[in-house]
């Protein structure tokens, strides 16, 4: 009972607080062209909404990264917290979202006029030039994430990889860097609103060169070769009992 009130007092407090920051986003969008401001929303967004739901984020291997550079980071995706947590140790990343969202209200709208890209799987020739899109933001001095599976996992095991990621980094010409998040499934899972506190691990791994890349066989084997690397760092979880 405890943790069924607690979990409702922490996920309204953060369906407001995505409120809040979603307007901020939203108005940043129109009025900022510097990015400044979307940017400064969608990393509070994740700190705060990090701290409500009293998640510690222990963070592994960050010094492998070098600030100067761009990279495209793939991580696999088992809840909602795994989009908050990257934002808040990444401040200035874009991210690549379903076209879906771009429907909500505020928020997706915000995310739609902001920095980030949106991907429509249902059209193959869209979603190829919103990587396009993306690749061009890359080379002017961005940052972007992908989840690999494209969705996020029902049992706290990884799914198939998809391709889109692998190929942004080549269109690109940067590094993809492999991110793996642990703890994260048992926190939250979908469909629930049962918050489950706990430390979660976000360990980047080393950034894998793509410049040698020119075919759609070799970016296949770059997608199994980040496979392996996050199969070997990833810990699958199961369900909570009563979840």
């Amino acid at each position: 009972m405890i943790l069924y009130l607690s979990s409702i007092i922490r996920y309204s407090l953060v369906m407001i607080w995505s409120g809040v920051c979603g307007f901020i986003a939203f108005i940043g969008a129109i009025c900022d062209p510097s990015g400044s401001l979307f940017f400064f929303a969608s990393r509070v967004w994740g700190t705060i909404s990090i701290l409500i739901c009293n998640v510690k984020i222990n963070v592994i291997g960050l010094e492998k990264l070098d600030p100067n550079k761009q990279y495209v980071f793939v991580s696999n995706h088992a809840s909602m917290i795994d989009i908050l947590a990257v934002l808040h140790v990444f401040p200035k990343l874009r991210l690549v979202f379903k076209k879906e969202l771009s429907y909500i209200p505020i928020f997706g709208w915000a995310l739609y006029l902001g920095e980030h890209i949106f991907v429509d799987r249902k059209n193959p020739q869209r979603a190829m030039k919103s990587l396009d899109l993306a690749a061009s933001k890359i080379r002017s001095g961005g940052n972007f994430l992908l989840f690999a599976e494209g969705t996020r996992t029902r049992d706290g095991n990884l799914l198939p990889f998809k391709r889109g990621a692998f190929s942004l980094a080549v269109k690109a010409g940067v590094p993809v860097v492999p991110l793996i998040i642990n703890g994260t499934f048992t926190i939250i899972q979908k469909g629930s609103i049962i918050i489950r506190p706990q430390e979660i691990n976000l360990i980047v791994d080393d950034p894998i060169q793509t410049e040698k890349i020119n075919s759609r066989d070799e970016e296949i084997g770059l997608m199994n070769k980040v496979r392996e690397i996050m199969e070997t760092r990833y810990i699958p979880q199961q369900i909570p009992k009563g979840a």
